[in-house]
Order: C-alpha cells, then sequence, then structure tokens
C-alpha cells in the first residue's frame, strides 16, 4: 500500500495512506469525520470514468494512516496534505475538494501555501468559515455543546457514532431509500477502527477560526451543501460564506432536503454539480442547472 512520511511520533514514524488511480486532470478527494479516503466511493466512480485521476487519503488517526497522538490541528492537517502533493509532485492544474473536516484542510492549505499549482476547489458540507460563537462570532455555537460531544466519546465512543451517523446521514427522513442498513454498519465500522485519540481530538479542531484564511484564496471555489443539514447547518456554514462575501469566487448550491453527506445519499446532485464547476461551465454564486433540477427532486 502506498505512504507518505509526514513525520515521527517518539520512535515511529507517522504516515498518510493514500491512492492514486486514473490519469488527466488531479483531483485530491479529502475525506470527513469519522470516515477514510474510501468513503469518496460514489464521486471518485464518476469523476474517473468522465477522465480525472483522482488521489484520497486517510488522515491522520483514520482508515491506514497512522494513529499518533500529536497533530491534529489543521496547520498539520494542511501541511499533510502538502506533504502528500510534494510527495506526487502535483504542482499543476490540481483541485482540491474536501467534505466536512476536510474543506478545513483545502481553506487552511490555500490560506497558508496559497494557489499556486492549484486550479480549483471543491467544499462539500463545509465546516468554514468558523462554528464557535464568541464575542466576534455571535451566529456561532456555544462552547458548551462541544464540550458535551468529547463527554459523550470519553463515555461510550460507540454509542455516540451511533448517534452521529443518524444525524449524519438523517436516517430518521432518508433510511432506507437514501442510506440502508448495511451502508450505515460500513460507515461505523469505519468510524470504530479510528483511533480513539483522533476520535476525541479532532472535537477541539472543529472550533478553528478560518476566516483569517478565506480572503487568500484566488481560485474559483465550489460549495455544495444539503439544506437539511443537521450536522454543519447551511445557514451557519456554506450559507454564510455566501451572504458575507467570503470568498471572491463562490459558487453555491444548496442541495435540497440533503443531510451531512450528501456524496452518499445525494450523488446525483453532488456529481452533477462538480462535474459542471470542474469542466468550467458554472458561474460565481448560480447553482449549476442539473444539479439544481436534481436537488429540486431529491426530497
Amino acid at each position: 500500500m502506498p505512504f507518505v512520511k509526514v513525520g515521527t511520533e517518539n520512535t515511529a514514524d507517522i504516515r498518510i495512506h493514500y491512492n492514486d488511480h486514473g490519469a488527466g486532470k488531479p483531483i485530491v478527494l479529502i475525506h470527513g469525520y469519522p470516515l477514510d479516503g474510501n468513503s469518496w466511493e460514489r464521486q471518485e466512480r464518476v469523476l474517473l470514468a468522465n477522465g480525472y485521476r483522482c488521489i484520497t487519503y486517510d488522515r491522520r488517526g483514520f482508515g491506514k494512516s497512522s494513529q499518533p497522538t500529536t497533530g491534529f490541528d489543521y496547520d498539520t492537517f494542511a501541511a499533510d496534505l502538502k506533504s502528500l502533493l510534494d510527495h506526487l509532485e502535483l504542482d499543476q492544474e490540481v483541485v482540491l475538494a474536501g467534505f466536512s473536516m476536510g474543506s478545513g484542510e483545502v481553506v487552511r492549505y490555500l490560506g497558508t501555501y496559497g494557489s499556486a499549482g492549484i486550479s480549483k476547489a471543491v467544499l462539500i458540507g463545509s465546516i468554514p468559515p468558523f462554528l464557535l460563537q464568541t464575542d466576534d462570532n455571535p451566529e456561532g455555537v456555544p462552547r458548551e455543546v462541544f464540550e458535551g460531544i468529547k463527554d459523550a466519546i470519553v463515555a461510550d465512543r460507540y454509542a455516540y457514532f451511533d448517534a452521529f451517523f443518524a444525524n449524519f446521514y438523517n436516517t430518521d427522513v432518508l433510511a432506507p431509500e437514501r442510506i440502508g442498513d448495511a451502508a450505515l454498519r460500513a460507515s461505523f465500522e469505519v468510524a470504530a477502527g479510528s483511533s480513539p485519540y483522533a476520535t476525541y481530538a479532532c472535537i477541539d479542531t472543529w472550533l478553528t477560526d478560518f476566516r483569517g484564511d478565506l480572503p487568500k484564496i484566488g481560485i474559483p471555489v465550489l460549495a455544495v451543501h444539503g439544506g437539511a443539514d443537521r450536522v454543519l447547518p447551511f445557514a451557519a456554514t456554506t450559507g454564510r460564506l455566501r451572504e458575507e462575501g467570503l470568498i471572491a469566487d463562490l459558487t453555491v448550491v444548496e442541495v435540497a432536503a440533503g443531510p451531512h453527506n450528501i456524496g452518499w445519499t445525494h450523488p446525483e446532485a453532488t456529481n452533477a454539480a462538480m462535474l459542471e464547476f470542474l469542466s468550467g461551465e458554472a458561474k460565481a454564486d448560480t447553482a449549476p442547472a442539473a444539479a439544481a433540477q436534481l436537488a429540486a427532486t431529491s426530497d
């Protein structure tokens, strides 16, 4: 299996596992919490068929990557991404696509390292701009909510995953038509195999303030988000990116009735939006026609 070394902890190497398939323009797909790179399967299949080279990887602490107890912050996550890009010599016309936590890697990478060699970015179920409620961010979520999540993980992280995935997929509304029992079990198994330390430590990373990174993004960005997202509600995340003008060249597609993981439950709308944007046909702040039509019929 392919790996890239990104650091050490005591005597052990910290290695990131990745997969690199296809040919053509490269797109790096960065997964959400608490899954792994294989969670992009419904997008990767379509992207490969449309002539893209697809690179997926497992964030430290997840999937087949190392499970250290250091480096759980977005500066390190972005540095891990840069190590992968350098290792694969990806420096021309690269597309960065992140889902959920992965959207933070994309934004922090562009804010820290710039967009040289990066042509476009895709944010799905975005976590930026800033989730935490503070004096200068009254729209955010109180810190006590996140402390409660950490308490639940400490008490029984497996029970926490059960509750989390119910809202991740809106199973009370969308099962079994858009999320079956087997797919739900598969998500649970991936999450259960992640590092217990990472499961807990990542919660604090959700409180990262990305507002300083966003104005530095000078490339076109697509943001696709479920209109019924219970994990990262549209109004608190992608809605703010649009309404507050936080990204200069932004295309927003809201998937009607979509939950957090729209890549699985609504792949037709998600993939249509991505392909139209990547082809260069989408216009900023305008929902791509194909995705908009699909979204309207996905409830």
